[in-house]
């Protein structure tokens, strides 16, 4: 298991008919604030505060192709290459990271084929590195450069 120290959120939050928007600075709209969208918000600003990792290349909820599926991946990091370079799946903290939410990056991952696979619900975070077409457990994120 991965450590992650989060840095404290600083998010700009609205309600509109009771329900609570979260300002995404990436995508620069106004989001749904659901369990998920908070682990997701906040394991962002973990790799740019934290980890240093450039807002450019950063890509948020972008729709990608399975077969006839149209899914899309939580989080995208490329490389300076602009090559994936790391998937992230997002959960809500109260989901566990079981074979089902590993197999779901492990599709994405076809379409999406990124040096780096990490799975998080916001308390707990699992990484794997594709070494020489084997995925080995990290125990650390992986740094920028």
């Amino acid at each position: 298991m991965i450590t992650v120290n989060y840095p404290e959120p600083s998010f700009r939050i609205k309600e509109e008919e009771g329900k609570k928007f979260l300002f995404d600075a990436l995508r620069k709209i106004w989001v749904l604030l659901t369990d998920e969208e908070w682990v997701r918000q906040n394991f962002i600003q973990y790799l740019i505060k934290e980890l240093n990792y450039p807002v450019s290349l950063i890509a948020v909820e972008k729709e990608i192709q399975l077969g006839e599926l149209k899914k899309r991946f939580d989080i995208l990091v490329y490389n300076k290459n602009y090559q994936p370079w790391m998937l992230i799946e997002c959960k809500a903290k109260d989901i566990n990271l079981d074979e089902k939410v590993f197999q779901q990056v492990l599709r994405y991952h076809i379409s999406v084929p990124a040096s780096f696979l990490i799975i998080t619900n916001g308390q707990h975070t699992f990484g794997w590195e594709k070494v020489g077409g084997e995925l080995k457990e990290m125990q650390q994120m992986p740094v920028w450069g």
